[in-house]
């Protein structure tokens, strides 16, 4: 250690408190120096000086006065200067000849902070579309007539149980394929039924993954799988693969439309943000994918505790969401924004265009 460093070292131990230099400080109007004889000045300082990253009082003192020394008698008379071996950057210092004798022929010169008042504004979040790409790439919603799909995995080469990326199978097809088509492997889930009736809108299915076929031979197609989401065992189904466009816009419906949840995944009793739940529209009402709506919880009814008598409180909008798959009757949709838990029977509609 230099005796430069024991010297700064002994001084900061023997003063009290620890503090913080910041932009605000060292004035040029209340910088009083002096008490510090100026002594020789460097003839070839530059003008201004501003202060880097690392200053300290002590390499500056002895920048201005040939003497670092002086540092002490600045921080005793500017006590705000919280710790003397931190300078906040940016800060301009300028000599003076004039105030060179009264004042040490040190001035601050520094930019003064603006304050700009404004209205405070909420800041949507923005919609992570990312997450409904992955809803709409790892489910889909099909007819009823549609679950056996047009062909399944019938075994590998190696006779393992299951099967991922980059691995070899056969599949049993009800046509001949062509090389290189794509098809989704799929497995049934949740029956979406008609609303107020036993009859099934819609079936939804979780898709495990993608196959590519390679060749056909004597009724047996060879594919090898080019995406997995989940293990692909025998008797997987298959179906045509679907092409998502990755820019999903929500749009504005032309009417004025009214529905309800009728469906919540995994047969849950509530959902919420970023969750998969069914609506009683559909195609025939004019829906399409990405379609914008809103959700609404009914309310209460309470007790009126001064009038008597029991009064039903006002329905209030607890999420958004954006439709993903319209069949003709019911829909599969995502929920992009909740603000309580959404529960079967809350009311959905269609965003007025502004």
């Amino acid at each position: 250690m230099t005796i430069k460093s024991i010297y700064k070292l002994s001084v900061l131990t023997l003063m009290t408190g620890v503090f913080l230099f910041s932009s605000s400080l060292l004035q040029a109007d209340t910088l009083d120096m002096s008490s510090i004889e100026a002594g020789p000045m460097k003839a070839d300082i530059s003008k201004p000086y501003v202060v880097k990253k690392g200053d300290t009082l002590w390499d500056i003192a002895d920048h201005f006065f040939k003497d670092p020394y002086h540092w002490l008698k600045v921080w005793e008379r500017n006590l705000y200067i919280t710790n003397p071996d931190l300078i906040y950057p940016g800060n301009k210092i300028w000599f003076d000849g004039k105030r060179l004798k009264k004042e040490g022929g040190l001035t601050l010169v520094q930019p003064k902070p603006q304050v700009l008042i404004k209205p405070v504004e909420r800041l949507e979040v923005a919609t992570d579309h990312s997450i409904m790409l992955t809803a709409l790439e790892r489910q889909d919603f099909i007819q009823p007539d549609q679950v056996q799909g047009i062909g399944h995995v019938l075994d590998s080469k190696d006779e393992r149980l299951h099967f991922g990326v980059n691995d070899h199978v056969y599949l049993k097809m009800d046509k001949v394929a062509k090389a290189g088509e794509l098809f989704d492997v799929f497995r049934s889930t949740d029956v979406i039924p008609v609303a107020n009736s036993d009859k099934a809108a819609g079936v939804l299915v979780q898709h495990m993954g993608l196959i590519r076929i390679i060749s056909e031979e004597s009724g047996i197609h060879r594919g090898v799988v080019v995406k997995s989401f989940e293990e692909i065992s025998r008797g997987d189904r298959l179906k045509p693969a679907r092409s998502i466009d990755p820019r999903i816009t929500p749009i504005l419906s032309e009417k004025a439309l009214s529905g309800g949840v009728i469906y919540i995944r995994n047969k849950a009793n509530e959902a919420a943000q970023h969750q998969v739940i069914g609506i009683n529209l559909g195609i025939d009402d004019g829906l399409k994918a990405g379609t914008a709506m809103s959700i609404h919880k009914k309310g209460r009814v309470v007790n009126n505790q001064v009038g008597g008598g029991s009064v039903l409180l006002p329905t209030e909008k607890v999420g958004e969401l954006l439709v993903l798959v319209p069949q003709q009757k019911v829909s599969i949709a995502f929920i992009t924004k909740s603000t309580s838990p959404i529960h079967i029977a809350d009311t959905v509609k269609t965003v007025a265009a502004p």
